[in-house]
């Protein structure tokens, strides 16, 4: 049943894939797509193979990245409500580009991901540090809340004192888009969320026996802070790079371990990170689909659109452990 599931959710975030390819702005039938494969050249096969085709592909793949990062998250924390940016990492990627943008260095795309990931790996760094000397992981997450308050006052700090063109420059990028992610962008992208989801693989069993807590997992001959680190580091490492190529894109990490769990009625890892990476890639293309046709030919952010789905789901969440409690 699980493995029938699993196959019909792939299926769906395929034709997800095929629809992202085809939906937009300028309407584009299966005929284009096969011509624009085929290497004709005219204005839409232009639009399908440079522009939707790579957008498309890195929102699944970002989609696949958040999630994971979100499940391993929850599962590490013992926390329904942890998600990919609770350890600061959003807040320093989005400080890296306050100072590249605010500063008036200038604005191109590379920049911004240069600087969105050289934030995000300063943060990263912090966390390492502070992952390998704390034993409780409820006081790793309140550190990571509180380099969140911090990146965020020195972000605010640096708005209050910029140009208005500026501030309005990087309140955009803060909306989240993959409307700018490139070939050459996809091939990095996804070869490195291809390692870090094969590595995450090799985290199912020792996740599973953190379930039931950490002295537990010790007694299983789990080395508890070498989980740690890798759990923090790689959940970190695919927030910042989503983060780097497209900004900020909300709820996704948060929501969708939670709908999986409730399609598979597991807490097996093993079933999980597949299906969790599947169904992330799934929605993310979904909603960045949605992002693009609702309102054409004005595109929405597509964290307005992954709010929206979100934040009902957390919603829901905890009214339940409210009636559970």
């Amino acid at each position: 049943m699980r493995s029938a599931l699993l196959l019909f959710l792939f299926f769906a975030s395929l034709a997800s894939v095929l629809a992202g390819f085809m939906l937009g702005s300028v309407a584009a039938s299966l005929e284009d797509l096969l011509d624009a494969i085929s290497g004709k050249d005219n204005i839409k096969g232009y639009i399908i193979l440079n522009v939707r085709v790579p957008r498309t592909l890195g929102a699944y793949i970002g989609g696949a990245a958040l999630a994971l990062s979100g499940l391993m998250l929850q599962t590490y924390f013992r926390n329904p409500l942890a998600g990919p940016y609770v350890l600061g990492i959003s807040s320093a990627a989005s400080l890296g580009v306050a100072l590249y943008v605010l500063a008036g260095v200038g604005w191109s795309y590379y920049g911004l991901v240069g600087s969105s990931m050289l934030g995000s790996l300063v943060a990263i760094l912090f966390v390492l540090v502070l992952a390998s000397r704390v034993r409780s992981a409820v006081t790793l997450l309140i550190a990571g809340l509180m380099f969140g308050y911090v990146f965020g006052a020195v972000e605010r700090i640096l708005i209050t004192f910029a140009e208005s063109r500026q501030v309005h420059e990087f309140v955009l990028w803060t909306f989240g888009s993959f409307s700018g992610v490139t070939w050459d962008d996809l091939r990095i992208f996804s070869a490195l969320v291809l390692v870090s989801l094969m590595l995450s693989v090799a985290l199912a069993k020792p996740l599973n026996a953190m379930l039931l807590g950490e002295e537990y997992a010790r007694s299983m001959g789990v080395d508890v802070r070498a989980v740690r680190v890798a759990v923090v580091t790689m959940s970190s490492f695919l927030a910042a790079l989503v983060t780097a190529f497209a900004g900020i894109v909300a709820f996704i990490g948060l929501a969708v371990p939670h709908i999986v769990r409730m399609l598979f009625r597991t807490s097996d890892h093993r079933v999980l990170i597949p299906a969790v990476s599947v169904c992330g890639a799934l929605i993310t293309v979904i909603c960045d689909i949605v992002a693009r046709t609702i309102a054409s030919p004005v595109e929405l952010p597509i964290s307005v659109v992954t709010s929206l789905f979100g934040a009902p789901i957390v919603v829901l969440l905890i009214m339940k452990r409210r009636r559970v409690g």
